[in-house]
């Protein structure tokens, strides 16, 4: 028997824009478990849809689509100071190969946003991929 589905839907979506990407991943962050949140101490949360240049050369990318996101800070032990002159910690996700991702798996924008905030703070912070799935598994 064929599936019938309803189309209406999806005709009249568009892909989540920067500004919708970004209040999924503040969302999505929130709901993260706070001692996990507080390893990155005051925290920005930005959306591009590609990597820097800078970025692909450093990280020596092959393709701007090779990259989901990415955490730029510092430890606990080494917390920014205002005075000076550096930011707060900052994760930037990439807007379109996390669209990218997205059409190709399996899973919902919701969770592919937690793995993507999870495992960037988490590689950051020395914690293994035992941990980081213990903290997806407890936020899904």
């Amino acid at each position: 028997m064929a599936r019938i589905y309803q189309t209406r839907a999806w005709g009249e979506q568009l892909s989540p824009s920067l500004d919708e990407l970004e209040l999924l991943a503040l969302e999505k962050y929130a709901g993260l478990p706070a001692d996990f949140r507080d390893l990155t101490g005051e925290l920005v949360i930005q959306i591009a849809d590609f990597p820097t240049d800078e970025i692909m050369d450093a990280l020596s990318l092959e393709t701007p689509f090779d990259l989901l996101g990415l955490f730029e800070g510092r430890g606990i032990a080494e917390r920014w100071n205002p005075a000076t002159g550096e930011g707060p910690n900052r994760i930037t996700l990439y807007r379109r190969a996390i669209l990218d991702y997205w059409s190709e798996n399996e899973e919902t924008l919701g969770s592919i946003i937690n793995h993507v905030l999870i495992h960037e703070i988490g590689h950051h912070f020395g914690l293994s991929d035992d941990d980081m799935a213990h903290i997806e598994s407890s936020v899904e």
